[in-house]
């Protein structure tokens, strides 16, 4: 003991801090003992449970209700243009006119011919009436009964033809006015005045097209078509029930569908080479938005799902296995639940068809932190989507 003392006094100063060292490290090996980290935080909400409406998406071409070629149909010199290029014109409005004194000389003479003809055929039944009563009392010979009454239907026969070259003038003289066959819009002339039309056949002037309204056509693959008669079927309707169905469509540039209208025509067969039903679809157009020759986007509804479960698109996943949701249990533990998934909603929301239950909680923030198996501390929000962009596809 007392070398040991000797010992301390001697090196005191260098033994004192390793004790300390020491000392402390025990105090710290007692304190640092490791300590699990708070459950993360996340936000979930319940599925969105509401009426929705599925839709078939398609892509098809807008087409002029009406599109005719203004063409000269007689010859002569292009004497007038009277529209702008480019107006809207209505039904029977003068567009172009072609040399009309020529055509109405011909109308003249034509109706001055069936004077004439008019004329000789009152002679020629005044005459017929005398020789034939002359015959009756027997002064004229039957001969000249039969002179007379051919010289009659000779008569009547030039006018017939007189009054066939007048119609035909009139006609003439009315294709030398070129007029809009229905309410639309003109393209640009394309010939100037002073030209000489029609010398070679029927000269094209401009073209009207009518788009109010304006046709939509789409395509229709096979096995989309079996689906819509197996839908049919299980609504007791029949195919030829499908026309007034609604159809909306949207263009590139355009959020959502918000062009209405309805199917007024189906081709009566499957074209077996593309395979494809052609559909046509009918939309007012009052404004003018929908020019013939666009691309737009189509969608048909075909089932309506009276308690649809909708959640957040932002909120559902993808693996191996396909689509798939974080659930947070009544344990608080996350699963990483598989589900079917339907149409994307204009909000945002798409529709589940299976594999989540309403009132589950659906982790939708947070989802880097939901670990499935571990625990979490979930807060309750509202299950919101977001605006779909224009080109969103159901």
């Amino acid at each position: 003991m007392d070398a040991l003392i000797r010992s301390i006094r001697r090196h005191g100063r260098r033994i004192l801090p390793v004790a300390l060292v020491a000392a402390s490290l025990a105090a710290c090996s007692e304190e640092n003992a490791y300590v699990p980290p708070p459950p993360a935080k996340v936000l979930v909400a319940t599925p969105v449970e509401q009426p929705v409406t599925n839709y078939m998406a398609l892509t098809g071409n807008t087409q002029a209700f009406n599109a005719v070629d203004l063409e000269a149909r007689v010859q002569g010199f292009l004497t007038s243009i009277d529209y702008k290029d480019g107006a809207a014109v209505k039904k029977g409005q003068r567009l172009f006119t072609i040399q009309r004194d020529t055509y109405q000389a011909q109308l003249d003479q034509a109706q001055a011919n069936l004077e004439g003809a008019t004329a000789r055929q009152i002679n020629a039944q005044n005459e017929y009436n005398r020789q034939s009563q002359l015959g009756q009392q027997d002064f004229a010979s039957k001969a000249r009964v039969e002179d007379a009454k051919t010289n009659l239907d000779q008569a009547t026969a030039d006018v017939a033809a007189a009054k066939a070259n007048v119609a035909l003038a009139t006609i003439n003289l009315g294709y030398t006015e070129v007029v809009a066959p229905f309410d639309g819009i003109v393209t640009n002339h394309l010939v100037d005045v002073g030209a000489l039309v029609g010398y070679a056949g029927p000269t094209k002037l401009a073209t009207i097209v009518q788009t109010h309204p304006i046709y939509v056509y789409f395509n229709v693959d096979e096995q989309q078509v079996l689906r819509v008669l197996e839908a049919l079927a299980a609504q007791g309707r029949t195919p030829d029930q499908l026309k007034d169905v609604p159809v909306e469509i949207g263009l590139q540039t355009e959020m959502g569908y918000p062009h209405k209208g309805v199917i007024d025509y189906i081709a009566p067969q499957v074209d077996a080479g593309t395979g494809t039903l052609m559909v046509r679809g009918l939309f007012e157009n009052k404004d003018l938005a929908l020019l013939p020759g666009l691309f737009v986007r189509v969608r048909v509804p075909m089932r309506q799902i009276d308690k649809a479960l909708l959640v957040a698109d932002t909120a559902i996943g993808s693996s191996q296995l396909g689509s798939y949701v974080l659930v947070v249990g009544d344990d608080e533990v996350v699963e990483q639940r598989t589900i079917t998934t339907g149409a994307l909603q204009d909000n945002g929301l798409r529709v589940v068809e299976s594999g989540l239950k309403a009132g589950e909680r659906v982790v939708v923030s947070g989802l880097q932190r939901a670990v499935p198996g571990n625990k979490v501390a979930p807060e309750t929000t509202e299950m919101a989507g977001r605006r779909s962009t224009a080109a969103a596809r159901p």
